[in-house]
């Protein structure tokens, strides 16, 4: 999708700060980072959200699963602790609709977003 920030982004067209990568999925840093440590990781392939994904789709679900692993050693926080989170939907306050997971970590994160 030529008008997704992330489709974008996956593609190369607009720069990120590449932390993980293979052929399904593509993990970077956040350019407003909300912890110490925070990157996010995609599909390549378009899907608006966790809503969007069929039984046809676990291999791609599991794959982003598998990268946070890659990723948090990536930020070195794989031993400390991190976060997993995905927004889905506006009341979730889902900002960017291509489906993404942030990792977040490096600091004692706050209760109040479990």
């Amino acid at each position: 999708m030529s008008d997704c920030l992330f489709c974008r982004i996956a593609s190369g067209d607009i720069p990120a700060e590449t932390i993980y990568e293979n052929e399904q999925v593509l993990a970077f840093r956040d350019i407003n980072p909300q912890a110490k440590a925070h990157a996010l990781i995609i599909p390549k392939k378009h899907l608006d959200s966790l809503n969007d994904l069929n039984q046809t789709e676990d291999g791609l679900l599991a794959g982003l699963l598998r990268a946070a692993q890659d990723v948090a050693k990536a930020l070195g926080i794989d031993q400390s602790g991190y976060r997993l989170v995905s927004n889905c939907g506006p009341d979730a306050r889902q900002s960017v609709h291509h489906l993404h997971f942030h990792v977040l970590g490096g600091e004692t994160l706050s209760d109040r977003m479990v």
